[in-house]
């Protein structure tokens, strides 16, 4: 399976990454990449980004060495209502967002929670794509969630740095596997992210690549495939 885009990578200005945004782009063309989003972490992660960061996003050019960037976020959810720590007038100047669970940002709570919460979150007209979400200690009814997504277009990440054997969130490998496995079922659009914090991790969807394999997921549910198909998608929410 051919791969033309990357929409989970983070800067510098994450605080916890080491590449500049330069050097992301680079490791894309050097990969065949047609487009990267720069997605790096919002204010309420310790250490993320000031909001200045994502209000100045508008001076970065769209294509920089034949690479489309796309002037993203990686909100965080911060409470059970599915709320995220950006409010509308920031968000309107992005073209991509995604939103993640993190536990520096809202606490371990129950399924019920968790479902509820990720439903809220992806019926936000701004929320794109949800951030791996297969940490076990967040874990939630998947039948419900994909069927949210099936019903907002809000996507649901394969998160290649999640299934790494140095991931930091332990045994995830099934949940995910159960998650995708749903997806294929109801035949929900995915998205694979890289969620790369040092520049080498673009474009690596070595282990998300693998899962697909075995899950002998149809590829034209993979919207990683196509450029033009993906921003399709979100254009659609």
């Amino acid at each position: 399976m051919n791969y033309e885009l990357d929409t989970h990578t983070h800067t510098i200005s994450s605080g916890h990454a080491y590449s500049s945004l330069q050097e992301n782009v680079a490791a894309a063309k050097a990969k065949g990449l047609k487009l990267i989003a720069m997605t790096d972490h919002a204010p309420a992660m310790p250490g993320g980004a000031h909001i200045f960061h994502f209000y100045n996003l508008r001076i970065i050019p769209e294509v920089i060495d034949g690479v489309r960037v796309l002037k993203g976020a990686e909100a965080n959810i911060i409470d059970f209502e599915g709320n995220i720590d950006m409010d509308e007038e920031v968000l309107q100047n992005l073209e991509m967002v995604i939103a993640s669970l993190h536990p520096p940002c809202l606490k371990f709570g129950t399924e019920e929670e968790h479902t509820r919460t990720l439903i809220k979150t992806m019926e936000n007209p701004r929320v794109n794509i949800i951030g791996h979400p297969g940490d076990v200690r967040f874990n939630f009814d998947i039948k419900k969630v994909v069927a949210a997504s099936k019903a907002t277009g809000t996507l649901l990440e394969l998160n290649n740095s999640s299934l790494k054997p140095t991931s930091f969130r332990p045994g995830g490998d099934i949940f995910i596997k159960r998650i995708f496995e749903e997806c294929r079922r109801v035949e929900v659009p995915i998205i694979i992210g890289s969620d790369a914090h040092y520049s080498s991790a673009v474009g690596d969807f070595e282990y998300a690549h693998r899962m697909l394999e075995k899950l002998d997921f149809p590829k034209e549910l993979v919207l990683n495939r196509s450029t033009e198909g993906f921003l399709k998608h979100i254009g659609l929410k």
